[in-house]
């Protein structure tokens, strides 16, 4: 297991507890391995009063195992993330590697703040869309991918987020087998 690749969530104080929740259930059902770090040692509060254990706080974390970047949303989760220079500079390392990097809600501002957004398609939590400097902002489809950066909308589209991470991590397949076993109308668009 040593040698395991890795998707990273990292989880800040005050993160969108149904994001994070379901990128994680998700990803994890379609036997993908997911490590949810604290940018601090112990349970993270959610921005709903909801804490979540971590398998590890992110200075425990090998950046060399790192194949993927998941950002769930929330406030001041999002706000938290883009204040730590740790998770930028992984951002930045991970989109120069073109290896995948993923933010819904208010976290696409993430990817903005790192440069991965400048000149692609992307969308957010409508009220943040303005904050997505150097974007083609776009408010449909709720999940857009543009090479190897996915964004999406907000806690209504985590479901279709997670499947359409499946698609991208491991198989179109699993991703709509997932999709049906969830009862999910239209699995992967």
């Amino acid at each position: 297991m040593a040698n395991t690749q890795t998707i990273l969530v990292p989880l800040a104080e005050g993160f969108e507890e149904i994001e994070a929740a379901t990128i994680v259930d998700v990803l994890r059902r379609a036997e993908l391995h997911v490590t949810l770090a604290g940018l601090q040692p112990g349970p993270v509060l959610g921005a709903h009063g909801v804490a979540f254990s971590t398998d590890a706080t992110l200075d425990e974390v090998d950046p060399e195992k790192i194949s993927a970047l998941v950002l769930p949303g929330g406030q001041p989760g999002t706000d938290n993330l883009l204040a730590d220079e740790r998770i930028l500079e992984l951002c930045r390392r991970l989109g120069a590697e073109e290896k995948p990097t993923a933010a819904i809600c208010a976290a696409p501002m993430v990817l903005a703040e790192a440069g991965l957004l400048e000149g692609r398609p992307a969308t957010s939590y409508p009220s943040f869309q303005n904050r997505l400097a150097g974007a083609q902002v776009q408010s449909e489809p709720r999940v857009v991918r543009s090479g190897s950066v996915l964004t999406s909308q907000g806690p209504g589209t985590s479901l279709e987020f997670a499947l359409t991470l499946v698609a991208e991590f491991k198989n179109e397949e699993t991703a709509l087998e997932l999709g049906r076993a969830l009862l999910v109308a239209d699995p992967v668009r």
